[in-house]
């Protein structure tokens, strides 16, 4: 088979984690997009480069534990979400295929029977974990959906942070959002409250705002990080905020209604940000003894939630960990990287 589209030498060429797609680099100063299976056809072309592209890679940029804990999910540039054992041979056990490009983030809805993702295509997706089978997609973002997350009970609300500026509250009874928050700058991570009666939303501009869903209006502003906000995690208790910043910190915030004062609780050092933008998420232990984060210096970093001590500096990628995430029940952490691998690392003292 002869693969043609590029107009000057090809410099390198890297498989999708997949399996199902290639992409290709080339002196033109283009990234070439293809299916490995059946006409092999070029299915985009990524343009901007302003000189010769001299090496690419595939990058898994999120990965979940399903509640229930048998189950992994992540999620990739090659638009494909992979669902895996935990235990046994871990092994692959289905592929989640529809949306039409990078799909940036996953979530497992509370009961674990269902996936969630938002993707670059500018939609969500909601998912059968079981068969695969996509129960419905949501469109209404005008660019890239940068984040999602499920309510943790009750009806399946979904929220969702996107480029356009807005933070979306959607009910899969519908097919369009019930309610939308307009921003000042791209949302970059959303979650909700404990009691799902706010949504909390980080953005380009390093703020936190928290959404009063009864109202309609910005309850809280959490300010202190110095650049954009990567990822937002609410504790298991609900009473505390987690978010990662390309200011290089992790930090921990109390969201208790009514407390007075200076909100930061905690910052956590030592992971790092790099020029590629890369979304770098972070998470709590079951627990809520310890906090992670990936770090685009290829570690994964763990540290004690209430003294910011770093307790773990887990090495093994090679490329930006962008998701680093704790087992439910087992002091198991998994993460997955620009590398295309996902590590699942058992820890020695939770």
């Amino acid at each position: 088979m002869l693969l043609s589209g590029h107009s000057a030498a090809v410099y390198s060429l890297k498989f999708s984690p997949s399996g199902q797609h290639l992409v290709s680099s080339s002196f033109d100063r283009s990234i070439l997009l293809w299916d490995v299976y059946g006409e092999c056809r070029n299915y985009n072309v990524l343009k901007g480069h302003k000189n010769a592209v001299l090496e690419v890679q595939w990058t898994v940029y999120s990965l979940k534990f399903s509640p229930s804990g048998q189950h992994l999910a992540s999620s990739s540039f090659d638009r494909s979400i992979l669902l895996w054992d935990v235990y046994g041979e871990c092994r692959n056990y289905n592929v989640l295929k529809g949306h039409k490009n990078a799909v940036l983030e996953v979530q497992w809805t509370y009961d674990s029977a269902q996936v969630v993702s938002a993707s670059a295509d500018k939609t969500l997706g909601l998912w059968d974990a079981e068969n695969g089978d996509r129960i419905k997609k949501f469109a209404g973002h005008s660019a890239v959906v940068n984040s999602c997350c499920p309510v943790t009970s009750g009806p399946t609300l979904l929220v969702s942070g996107s480029d356009d500026c807005t933070t979306k509250l959607w009910d899969v009874r519908h097919k369009r959002a019930v309610k939308s928050f307009e921003n000042k700058f791209q949302v970059m991570a959303v979650c909700f409250s404990g009691d799902n009666s706010q949504v909390i939303a980080g953005g380009l501009d390093g703020d936190i705002k928290i959404w009063d869903l009864r109202k309609d209006e910005v309850s809280t502003v959490l300010q202190g990080h110095s650049d954009i906000v990567t990822g937002v995690s609410l504790s298991p208790d609900g009473n505390y905020l987690l978010s990662n910043a390309m200011d290089s910190t992790v930090r921990k915030w109390d969201v208790r209604p009514f407390v007075k004062g200076d909100r930061l609780l905690t910052t956590f050092l030592g992971a790092r940000h790099s020029f590629d933008r890369t979304l770098i998420r972070c998470g709590w232990s079951s627990d809520m003894r310890y906090v992670t984060s990936g770090s685009a210096d290829r570690y994964v970093y763990i540290w004690d939630a209430d003294t910011g001590n770093l307790r773990y500096h887990l090495p093994g990628h090679t490329g930006s960990v962008n998701e680093a995430s704790f087992h439910p029940t087992e002091p198991i952490v998994g993460s997955c990287s620009s590398d295309k691998n996902i590590y699942l690392g058992e820890l020695a003292e939770m």
